[in-house]
């Protein structure tokens, strides 16, 4: 089983327009479709992505419902090794990526909700 956390980013939604507007498939042929994307999204992010990002804020509150952590941070600042991004909050979903054949291999599915801002902040001090 694939997560659909994916669904509501932007391709996501993209993809969930353009079914919607195709009123030549049928609502089964639909779902299987957004099943397959569930499927190849978790895929490629487990397999191409290979960028690491450090971060930093302050907790606002934190929740561990059915093996899914949900973290918001206030105040974030995220640093790749050329960038700084400052962003007021940040909603954080980590999932247990694990499937049934990769029973000694844990992996974390992450999800950041980010309504990055382009002004720029008021420096501080």
């Amino acid at each position: 089983m694939a997560y659909q956390l994916y669904r509501n980013t932007t391709l996501g939604n993209s993809l969930q327009e353009s079914l919607d507007e195709l009123i030549q498939i049928t609502p089964q042929l639909a779902l299987q479709v957004l099943l397959q994307f569930d499927k190849a999204i978790n895929a490629a992010l487990a397999s191409r992505v290979r960028n690491r990002v450090n971060f930093r804020g302050s907790l606002n509150t934190y929740r561990f419902c059915d093996n899914v952590w949900t973290f918001v941070l206030n105040d974030v600042e995220f640093r790749e090794v050329t960038e700084l991004v400052k962003v007021d909050k940040v909603k954080i979903v980590a999932c247990d990526g694990k499937s049934e054949s990769q029973q000694n291999r844990t992996r974390t599915v992450l999800v950041l909700d980010l309504p990055v801002t382009t002004e720029p902040r008021p420096a501080v001090g």
